[in-house]
């Protein structure tokens, strides 16, 4: 595996963060960055040039992450020659599927040859898809392929995130990776650090990601009510205070924040799935608890590794960063110390994160997570 990484702070002219003396070959290149960077209509045909036989993959962020620095309103390319495996790369627009995340992941998974499928890594729009029906889409088609990835970003602003694929980012598109190849290890896992507190209430009324009713009262009456002055800065404020939701059809508890609320219908719109008779639980975060979750993460992730790490896609939530505030380099320090700096850390902050429960392979859509993906040849 050749790695090679550049960086674009706002205003500035690319700089080298890991220099590879050779051109890479037929690399895959990941660009991460803020939203109103990759609106300029001339950054594909830049990064074109630099990678002239390149697979491009864009992603919008709340936050990217190179090496152990978290930055904003930046660009990150991370680009990644492998030399004993290969990857295949499609994409889908959800506006093409009338929204309908589940439709639009069978039919995208179904583009991937399934012969010799070790992993698949997902880059979604994150604005308004349901992270849970896309998974449900995604995991229909081939039972033994792992998934991770996450959904895009537009920092606190909620207003639209962008990914693309050999051309410039647009709303509403969702990427997969395919990786193939024997040589390949990848690990995974996911962490978050968050602490339940207040009543337990149960879903009374929901309809797939909406959120109506909580003990037969209007969930988002309830929620204005636990955040006092802060329920005016809603949906924003709701990254602090997500939602633990501990269901029948799951073993261990999911988080779920806010993606947006209705005030017309009183609803809440979450990220993923939240199912009638769930019990649902405020959650809140101090920064020691999320450093330390971030630390957990690592150490699943390496656990029962055969090689160390040559890369790090680190995929974590914007509600975590905005506890974390000046200090959020710390948790990206923490994975680091696990994982060795011999890995190219890459990465960026998510409206969610996908990956499996440390338990199983079945992948889920998290709130508020570190999540790591880990690759060797």
């Amino acid at each position: 595996m050749r790695l090679q990484q550049l960086t674009k702070l706002k205003n500035q002219d690319w700089m080298v963060v890991r220099e590879h003396t050779e051109e890479l070959k037929k690399p895959l290149v990941l660009v991460f960055g803020n939203r109103f960077e990759l609106e300029n209509p001339e950054l594909y045909q830049e990064i074109r040039q630099m990678f002239p036989d390149g697979e491009i993959v864009f992603g919008s962020t709340a936050g990217e992450i190179v090496g152990e620095r978290v930055h904003d309103n930046a660009i990150t390319i991370t680009a990644i020659e492998f030399e004993k495996s290969s990857f295949i790369i499609k994409r889908e627009n959800i506006l093409d599927h009338d929204k309908d995340a589940r439709t639009l992941g069978a039919t995208l998974i179904k583009k991937l040859p399934q012969e010799g499928l070790k992993h698949v890594f997902v880059v979604s729009e994150g604005s308004f898809v349901n992270g849970s029906a896309l998974i449900e889409g995604l995991e229909s088609q081939y039972k033994d392929v792992t998934f991770t990835g996450g959904l895009c970003g537009d920092n606190d602003r909620f207003e639209k995130t962008l990914v693309g694929y050999n051309q410039n980012s647009k709303e509403g598109e969702i990427v997969v990776i395919g990786f193939y190849g024997d040589t390949l290890d990848i690990s995974y896992a996911q962490f978050g650090g968050w602490t339940p507190f207040g009543p337990e209430r149960i879903i009374t009324k929901s309809d797939h990601n909406i959120l109506y009713e909580l003990d037969h009262q209007p969930a988002l009456d309830l929620y204005k009510r636990y955040l006092g002055d802060k329920a005016s800065l809603l949906p924003q404020s709701a990254l602090l205070y997500p939602l633990s939701v501990k269901s029948k059809e799951r073993s261990e508890p999911i988080v779920r924040t806010v993606l947006s609320i209705d005030e017309a219908s009183n609803t809440m719109i979450l990220a993923g799935d939240v199912p009638e008779g769930s019990v649902v639980q405020l959650m809140m975060a101090n920064i020691d608890n999320i450093a330390d979750g971030a630390s957990k993460a690592a150490q699943i992730a390496m656990d029962n590794r055969s090689n160390r790490p040559e890369l790090a896609i680190l995929i974590s939530c914007i509600g975590r960063k905005l506890v974390m505030d000046q200090r959020v380099e710390e948790e990206v320090e923490e994975v680091i110390e696990l994982i060795g700096d011999q890995a190219v850390v890459s990465g960026f902050y998510s409206y969610g994160e996908l990956a499996p429960f440390t338990s199983g392979k079945t992948c889920e859509l998290h709130n508020q997570t570190m999540t790591l993906t880990l690759f060797s040849e």
